[in-house]
C-alpha cells in the first residue's frame, strides 16, 4: 500500500510536466495559437515573378594604378627630405635633395675636357686643309695626308665623347634633385638627411597614386563564360568595349553599393590551380575615400534582364546537402520542394523549381511537416513580393 502512494505523486507531475512540454511547443512568436485539435498555423506567402537585372558579387582588394618606389639614380650624401610625410604630392615635386657640389664639379670638368677636344679638332682640320694645298706642287707625300685625315677624325670622335660625358654629367646634377614620377600621396622617410646612399638603395620612400583606385576580384570560370556568352549575344558590352560593364562597390563599414565605376581589365587567362580569372574595375577617388589595400564589395552589374521567380529568403531551409522551400498544395498539404537558389535581392532570392503563385511557408516551418495538413495565414507582400510579417495578436484585456 505504502508503495502505490509513493508512486503516484510521481505520475501526476510526469503527466504534467508532459502536458507543459507540448504546450510550449505548439507555441510560436507571432501570437499565432493553435485551435483546439487543428493543424497546427503557418504564416504563407505567394512565390512572385518580376523582372531583374544579371548581377554578381565578388569580394575585391584594393590597389593604387600607380606605385612607385622612390630610389636614388645617384650616390651621395642626403642633403634635404622636402616633403612632409603622407601628405599628397604634385608630380614633379621636390622630394629628396642629395649634395650636388661633387655633380656640379663634374660637370665643370667635363666642360673643359669639351673645350679642349674642340680645339684639336679645330688645329687637326687646319693641318688638313694646308697639306691639301701642297698636294699639287707634291710638297707633302700621300702618307703624310693619311696621317693628317686620321687625326683630323680622332679629334672629332674625341669631341662627341666629351659631348656625351658632358651630357652624362648634367645628368648626374639634376639627379640630385629626387621628384616625384606621378602624383599621389607619399609615405614616410627612410631615410633621413646625413645618410649616404647608394645608387638604388635603399627606398627613400613610397609614392602611390590617389586620382583613381583599382579593386581587384576573381570571377569563377563559370561566371567568366555567362558574360563572354551574354557579351557575345549583344546583350552586355564586350571586353573591348571603350565603357565596360557598370561595378558598384561598398566598403566593410558601408551598407549596400553606394560607389560606382567600371570594368576596365579581364585577365588573358584563368588561374588553373583555382578555376577563376582576375577582373579590375576603376573608381573615381578625388575625395581621397579608398586607400590601397582595403577590402571591398564589388558588384557587377550586366545589362540584360530576365522574368524570375521569387521568394523569401527566410522561407529557404536545407535538408542535407539540397535547398528546399515548404508549399502548401491542395487541402492544405505541405509539400517539400527542392529548388535551386540564385543571386539575393533585397531579401527575395532568385529560384527555379517554384511556379510563381504557389504558396510558400515563410513563418512556422518548425510546425510544417511534410504530407501533413496546415491551417495557413497568407501574409501582405509589398512592392517588390517581399512578405509583411503579421501583427502580433494583443492581450485580451483584464476585467
Amino acid at each position: 500500500m505504502a508503495i502505490h502512494m509513493s508512486k503516484r505523486p510521481v505520475g501526476l507531475v510526469a503527466a504534467a510536466l508532459l502536458t507543459a512540454l507540448v504546450t510550449g511547443c505548439s507555441q510560436e512568436a507571432g501570437g499565432q495559437q493553435p485551435q483546439a485539435g487543428g493543424p497546427p498555423p503557418v504564416s504563407v506567402a505567394p512565390a512572385v515573378q518580376r523582372e531583374v537585372q544579371e548581377f554578381d558579387e565578388f569580394t575585391a582588394r584594393l590597389e593604387a594604378p600607380d606605385t612607385v618606389e622612390i630610389r636614388s639614380r645617384v650616390g651621395g650624401t642626403l642633403d634635404k627630405v622636402h616633403f612632409r610625410e603622407g601628405q599628397l604630392v604634385k608630380k614633379g615635386e621636390l622630394l629628396f635633395s642629395i649634395d650636388p657640389r661633387p655633380f656640379a664639379a663634374e660637370v665643370a670638368r667635363a666642360e673643359a675636357q669639351l673645350a679642349a677636344t674642340r680645339t684639336q679638332t679645330e688645329l687637326s682640320a687646319s693641318e688638313l686643309e694646308r697639306a691639301q694645298k701642297l698636294v699639287a706642287i707634291q710638297g707633302v707625300s700621300q702618307q703624310e695626308i693619311d696621317q693628317l685625315r686620321a687625326a683630323t677624325r680622332n679629334a672629332e670622335a674625341n669631341t662627341k665623347a666629351a659631348e656625351a660625358a658632358l651630357v652624362q654629367a648634367k645628368l648626374n646634377l639634376e639627379f640630385t634633385r629626387i621628384t616625384a614620377p606621378v602624383a599621389g600621396r607619399s609615405s614616410r622617410a627612410n631615410v633621413t638627411a646625413g645618410n649616404l646612399v647608394g645608387v638604388g638603395d635603399p627606398v627613400l620612400t613610397t609614392v602611390v597614386s590617389s586620382d583613381r583606385i583599382h579593386a581587384y576580384f576573381d570571377a569563377s570560370e563559370a561566371t567568366y563564360l555567362k558574360y563572354v556568352r551574354a557579351a557575345r549575344n549583344g546583350s552586355m558590352p564586350s571586353q573591348r568595349s571603350s565603357e565596360g560593364n557598370k561595378v558598384l562597390m561598398g566598403l566593410a563599414n558601408e551598407t549596400g553599393f553606394p560607389h560606382e565605376g567600371r570594368m576596365d581589365f579581364v585577365d588573358n587567362r584563368l588561374n588553373p590551380a583555382t578555376a577563376s580569372i582576375r577582373g579590375r574595375a576603376v573608381f573615381d577617388n578625388k575625395a581621397g575615400l579608398f586607400t590601397p589595400g582595403l577590402f571591398a564589395r564589388v558588384k557587377l552589374v550586366g545589362s540584360g534582364t530576365y522574368q524570375a521567380t521569387l521568394v523569401a529568403e527566410r522561407a529557404i531551409s536545407t535538408d542535407q546537402t539540397r535547398k528546399i522551400v515548404l508549399i502548401v498544395g491542395a487541402n492544405n498539404i505541405v509539400q517539400p520542394r527542392e529548388i535551386k537558389p540564385g543571386v539575393l535581392i533585397d531579401g527575395m532570392r532568385v529560384v527555379e523549381g517554384v511556379k510563381p503563385g504557389e504558396l510558400v511557408i515563410v513563418d512556422g516551418l518548425l510546425r510544417a511537416f511534410p504530407g501533413a495538413p496546415v491551417t495557413p495565414q497568407q501574409l501582405k507582400v509589398d512592392d517588390k513580393g517581399m512578405p509583411i510579417p503579421a501583427a502580433p495578436v494583443a492581450p485580451a484585456a483584464s476585467k
